[in-house]
């Protein structure tokens, strides 16, 4: 059962975020996410949650923290440039341990860049782009129905191991419309937080919630905690998909919307005779490693994919550790990659491995 819609994947977003219990979402305006917070102008008030347009993306990630310390489901959601100014927040509130789910609407950069689609803004997720030794858990949608999915799944998650969680898409994703299925009710996993800071009316001891430790012994157990969690989550939270692969010659490594572009290159390559598979991450971190196990005895090579100057195919070559060639083909500043981009770097590789 449930609603079938047609929507704009920014806004399937704030709505998954709405179902999964978020009553609380502090942002600023930056295309190509701006639908994100429409939305929730509209509908926040509806459901007797809150939205508040802050002054600076500064404003909205400590607003975020606040919220979080508080035991709130909350979210935030920006573009690249504006996730860049939420890195020290970030960082502090991962160092406090909180739960929260940030979304990042990639576009073209360095700098202000521009408005088209990117991927380059990998690097800065998936390995910590505040300081200190840090991970968020990196979910990389590649469609519409996934973007509903995975913004459920991201609070879930963030909840499960006090962790923030980032839906990690970009503006081919936030603007395109497709068909959603929505179910009839979200499963919202009951979490203790009896951690939070929420008012004690004398009946508990203060809770405190910090990132700061002045006694570095204290903070290196600290750390250390940290280290063991993101372990747990390397073992529990792999998500992936291997599509095509079972004979493949070459496997196309690629996430998000540029995934979709490869099983268009899978299609045309099978018309020329030449078998292709993909294994698409879902989690970029942890990083899929259990999927190119899985594979790695069956093609002659692998090319990654991305719409940048290559930041994944860094993970890909050390998941893969110079047991086959890896190759990496990409488009830059918000250009998309073709079938014929990719075709062309397909036969390339042919050539070399013949």
């Amino acid at each position: 059962m449930g609603q079938k819609l047609l929507m704009k994947g920014n806004e399937v977003i704030a709505e998954a975020a709405i179902r999964a219990g978020c009553r609380h979402y502090f942002g600023y305006p930056i295309t190509p996410q701006t639908e994100i917070m429409h939305y929730m102008a509209k509908k926040m008030p509806l459901v007797g949650g809150v939205f508040l347009q802050a002054e600076s993306e500064v404003a909205a990630i400590n607003m975020v923290y606040g919220a979080a310390s508080a035991g709130k489901r909350v979210m935030t959601s920006s573009s690249s440039p504006g996730i860049s100014l939420k890195q020290e927040g970030i960082s502090y509130i991962a160092g406090a341990q909180l739960p929260a789910v940030i979304v990042n609407i990639m576009r073209g950069g360095p700098g202000l860049g521009g408005i088209q689609p990117s991927q380059s803004d990998y690097f800065q997720a998936t390995k910590g782009g505040g300081h200190g030794d840090y991970r968020m858990v990196v979910l990389a949608p590649a469609g519409v129905q996934e973007l509903y999915e995975m913004t459920v799944e991201a609070f879930n998650i963030s909840d499960r191991y006090r962790i923030m969680t980032m839906i990690l898409g970009d503006g081919v994703l936030g603007q395109m419309m497709e068909v959603v299925n929505f179910r009839d009710e979200e499963i919202v996993e009951d979490i203790n937080k009896s951690w939070a800071a929420n008012g004690h009316d004398n009946k508990r001891e203060h809770n405190m919630v910090t990132s700061i430790h002045l006694d570095p012994a204290v903070l290196e157990q600290w750390n250390i905690g940290f280290q063991d969690k993101y372990k747990l989550i390397s073992q529990n939270e792999q998500r992936y998909e291997l599509y095509n692969c079972e004979d493949a010659e070459i496997i196309l490594v690629a996430y998000g919307s540029v995934s979709r572009i490869c099983k268009g290159v899978i299609k045309e390559a099978a018309e020329q005779g030449i078998k292709l598979g993909l294994v698409r991450p879902i989690t970029l971190f942890p990083f899929p490693v259990d999927a190119f196990e899985k594979v790695i005895n069956i093609p002659k090579a692998f090319l990654t994919v991305e719409m940048s100057a290559g930041q994944m195919v860094e993970d890909v070559k050390i998941t893969i550790n110079g047991r086959k060639p890896v190759y990496f083909t990409g488009r830059m500043g918000g250009m998309i990659p073709t079938v014929k981009d990719i075709m062309t770097k397909v036969m390339e590789i042919k050539e070399k491995h013949r």
